[in-house]
């Protein structure tokens, strides 16, 4: 593909993306980083993790999202009593009309493009384990059978932070299937007060659709075609070696205040989430403030920190700000333009 083709497409995305925004924002106030990293996500064939407290709206953000896009959306409400079953589906057995039985599976409301898993941590790890598979391989294994997921397919699940009982964190397997653990805040009072103004009226907004399944994917092979300067790859993957205890370019600071790092995969996400930041903004590359923008949700997850950490009143988005500050930008490599003898 010529570069001119590719510079003609990312303005097309640019535009694409600029639509979304508009319809979201007839719903959906404020929150624009947010908005922005799910659909850095949903370009990049990633899942979100979506953290705050009760009446942010992050189950209308991500319904408000599944409505602008022509793919189909199933919410499950996660609670201590769901069984894997009621994720995944199951065999039924069934009498045919010759008095012959046989038995036939009933997909469960995984086999959808978008899945809301509504306050994931509410529901036992038996459960949480069954979306593993959905998660990596996109498929679903029902005794001898695997099916295939729909493509596209994402999950973006929400937590709420302050809930203490009856929840059950993620093991950090789980936690590192999520691309992006995105952190919504309260609005600010601007914000706010235009909140308050837009729920005080009885109107309901109706949304428009703007991107198909079809475009959807075309777009996330797009944004896998956008270039990546060895100088970037560089850059990130000394910001993920930088988060390992036990790697001897990790900082005193990180040394001391954290039990386990990043793995490979967070470098893989910092890239991918670099190259969607870049296309949604109709660049024909990837710059080291695309992988600063997305080093926070990235890494936010894939950084345990310790007891000193915590006696010092650090968390691991303190640790991760740090490293940004101490790890300096690298020099893009300099061409030199050769005389002709």
């Amino acid at each position: 593909m010529s570069s001119d083709r590719i510079s003609e497409y990312l303005t097309q995305f640019s535009q694409t993306r600029s639509l979304m925004l508009e319809q979201l924002r007839r719903v959906i106030i404020g929150q624009t980083d947010v908005v922005e990293q799910i659909l850095a996500a949903i370009f990049t064939r990633g899942h979100c993790l979506l953290v705050g407290v009760p009446g942010l709206a992050k189950t209308l953000m991500v319904s408000s999202i599944s409505q602008i896009l022509d793919v189909s959306f199933k919410r499950i409400q996660f609670t201590p009593d769901l069984m894997p079953s009621d994720i995944t589906g199951t065999t039924v057995l069934e009498e045919l009309e010759t008095g012959r039985r046989e038995f036939r599976f009933v997909k469960g409301p995984i086999f959808a493009n978008i899945i809301l898993a509504d306050e994931i941590n509410r529901t036992p790890p038996k459960t949480q384990a069954a979306l593993l598979q959905a998660m990596q391989e996109r498929q679903v294994t029902v005794g001898q059978e695997t099916y295939n997921l729909p493509d596209p397919f994402f999950v973006i699940a929400t937590q709420n932070p302050i809930e203490q009982e009856g929840t059950y964190p993620l093991p950090e397997a789980q936690l590192d299937r999520f691309m992006f653990h995105i952190k919504v805040d309260y609005p600010g009072i601007e914000d706010e007060r235009r909140i308050l103004a837009a729920t005080s009226k009885d109107e309901v907004q109706e949304l428009t659709k703007v991107l198909s399944a079809k475009a959807i994917a075309n777009m996330q092979r797009l944004v896998r075609s956008v270039p990546v300067g060895d100088y970037v790859i560089d850059y990130a993957l000394r910001l993920v070696r930088a988060t390992r205890p036990k790697d001897p370019t990790a900082p005193d600071f990180v040394q001391k205040m954290v039990d386990w790092g990043a793995g490979p995969r967070a470098g893989q996400f910092l890239i991918q989430g670099g190259k969607a930041l870049a296309a949604m903004d109709g660049r024909f590359s990837v710059a080291v403030d695309d992988i600063k923008k997305s080093a926070i949700p990235v890494l936010r997850h894939r950084v345990s920190t310790n007891f000193q950490a915590q006696a010092d009143g650090k968390t691991s988005e303190d640790i991760i700000r740090q490293l940004l500050e101490v790890i300096g930008d690298p020099e893009p490599p300099k061409y030199e333009r050769r005389r002709k003898v």
